[in-house]
């Protein structure tokens, strides 16, 4: 079981952005922008493009509202999707807010809050998702 599937069960607190019968979106504890979230789905499969093509063709339309809303919280350039998946075997992609392509480097140094702040940055998103 990986950890995002700990997460999905409830097993491990996250601090959750919205979530459907298919997905979860949560912050990253380890971001490298401000508003950086994960979409996983509640499947556990490794690899995004094994991913079943109903999850595929839902995967954007769940994102969609996540990043407009990440984008008002954050004002950036535009909120970019990152695939990368090495670090835990589960499909799972990163929208992470950008001024310049370096801002994706997940090498780039992370960011570090205090859980009031993550809740503070989640409730903004939130806050900014349509009705």
């Amino acid at each position: 079981m990986t950890i995002f599937s700990k997460i999905i069960a409830g097993q491990i607190p996250c601090y959750k952005i919205d979530e459907t019968d298919l997905f979860i979106a949560f912050l990253d504890i380890s971001p490298v922008k401000k508003g950086h979230t994960l979409i996983v789905p509640k499947i556990e499969i490794d690899k995004l493009f094994d991913l079943p093509n109903d999850y595929l063709h839902e995967l954007l339309t769940f994102a969609k509202p996540i990043a407009k809303a990440i984008e008002k919280s954050f004002p950036c350039n535009r909120v970019s999707i990152l695939t990368v998946g090495l670090d835990v075997p589960h499909a799972h992609i990163h929208l992470i807010p950008m001024d310049v392509t370096n801002d994706m480097n997940l090498q780039n140094k992370k960011l570090t809050f205090l859980k009031e702040e993550f809740e503070g940055i989640r409730d903004i998103i939130v806050g900014n998702m349509p009705a």
